[in-house]
């Protein structure tokens, strides 16, 4: 670099901190407008918050076939340490109950039927 070249300024990035901070204050102080005030009044829920319902644990009488799948699965899961295991090791663990593909599959109830025909060669 030569003498008559001056160095570009150092770069200074932009310090958003400085302007409008949000951290400072508390903000739910403010009286700020909304359309349909939740936070009080007859509809408050008073209490309880409402819980995600794990189907899982709802109470039903399952199946013979329903527990043991169920077992077999957290037997799997805690065996080889996998939370969330895939669709190819849940097909293993059905398999090694003894499941074996016997009859032509039939619809699935409650999914709409495909238009599954084959290729034409």
């Amino acid at each position: 670099m030569s003498n008559d070249q001056t160095p570009p300024p150092d770069p200074m990035p932009f310090d958003r901190r400085a302007v409008n901070d949000r951290r400072q204050g508390d903000r739910r102080q403010k009286k700020i407008p909304v359309a349909l005030e939740r936070r009080s009044g007859s509809d408050r829920r008073v209490g309880e918050r409402r819980r995600q319902v794990d189907p899982t644990t709802c109470e039903r009488d399952y199946t013979g076939d329903e527990i043991e799948f169920m077992r077999a699965m957290d037997d799997y899961k805690r065996y080889n340490q996998r939370p969330f295991p895939t669709w190819s090791e849940v097909l293993e663990v059905i398999r090694a109950l003894g499941y074996r593909k016997t009859e032509p599959p039939t619809p699935i109830p409650g999914v709409p039927q495909r238009n599954s025909q084959p290729p034409a060669s």
